[in-house]
């Protein structure tokens, strides 16, 4: 038998999945300041925080920082400084780059480990306050009385977090593959450039949001 609740939850995922935000624009930054490894490793730390946001959900916690303005204004403020800070990194490298050069095509002048780029998307995930109240409104929704909550809450998030690993690491694999054209000097600096000023905008706009 289909269900229909299933199949909801799984076509607004992929609603949510493919709608461009900060979690695409960091990875086309790491493949472009780097290589395919650094941009599926982002994809997987992304992805890592659904599930810390749906354990927290199945856990309740997620309701202080519904209904606490002080713990949403802090996680708020967190997590929009840090996608500004990840944005003047790119800008910053952008500029390095207009002045010095690049490096040789195989080559990166990055120094962060696929570990790092890991831990940037998982940070990005997690200090995302809207993230979490979503899955407190939304996850519930889908799991029915007498059902596992934790254990639901996992799957859906497991389902979630596929589609988003699918997606991404496609993602990487296509700017990777087109790694002729990006690391062109002017047009790598173009794309850090560009996706340093959206990774600013989307903090600006994360801190100035309300609820």
């Amino acid at each position: 038998m289909i269900d229909v609740q299933l199949l909801t939850f799984i076509a607004v995922a992929a609603a949510l999945t493919i709608s461009p935000g900060a979690d695409t624009m960091l990875v086309i930054r790491n493949v472009v300041a780097g290589n395919r490894r650094d941009g599926i490793m982002t994809a997987v730390g992304i992805c890592s925080g659904l599930f810390v946001h749906a354990t927290l959900s199945a856990l309740g916690l997620s309701v202080i920082l519904a209904h606490s303005v002080l713990a949403f204004q802090v996680l708020k403020v967190a997590g929009a400084a840090y996608l500004v800070w990840l944005g003047l990194q790119s800008l910053a490298r952008a500029f390095r780059r207009g002045r010095e050069g690049v490096a040789p095509a195989g080559k990166t002048q990055r120094d962060e480990s696929a570990w790092h780029s890991f831990v940037e998307g998982l940070l990005t995930n997690v200090l995302n306050p809207k993230v979490a109240v979503f899955y407190l409104a939304f996850l519930p929704q889908f799991i029915n009385v007498g059902d596992p909550v934790f254990a639901k809450s996992l799957l859906l998030a497991g389902i979630h977090a596929t589609m988003g690993l699918v997606w991404l690491t496609a993602l990487a694999a296509v700017l990777d593959r087109a790694r002729s054209i990006v690391t062109r000097p002017h047009i790598r600096r173009r794309l850090e450039a560009v996706s340093g000023t959206v990774l600013i905008g989307l903090g600006v706009r994360l801190a100035l949001s309300e609820r």
